[in-house]
């Protein structure tokens, strides 16, 4: 979810991915796996990319934190009923 976000900030905002590696430090083939999903984004890269993007923290970090429990319950049998019980008690 976000590394489609970033992606797409980034496509339509003209920015090569090795320029936006450059700005959140990070080597490119990093980026890449993080855009596609494979690696996650560090918590601390969300303010940059906001500021970056000129775009809500908040956003980035609802997209950040849903990745990290879609990759916690995806191949789990009951994710569904497990994410509304946890829904009802929050």
């Amino acid at each position: 979810m976000i590394g489609e976000k970033i992606r797409e900030l980034r496509e339509t905002n003209n920015i090569l991915i090795r320029q936006l590696a450059a700005q959140l430090d990070i080597d490119t083939a990093l980026l890449s796996k993080m855009e596609r999903g494979d690696r996650f984004f560090r918590k601390e890269d969300l303010t940059k990319l906001a500021n970056i993007f000129q775009i809500s923290e908040r956003e980035l970090l609802i997209l950040w934190l849903a990745d990290k429990v879609l990759n916690v319950v995806d191949n789990e049998s009951y994710k569904k009923e497990s994410l509304e019980l946890v829904l009802n008690s929050i």
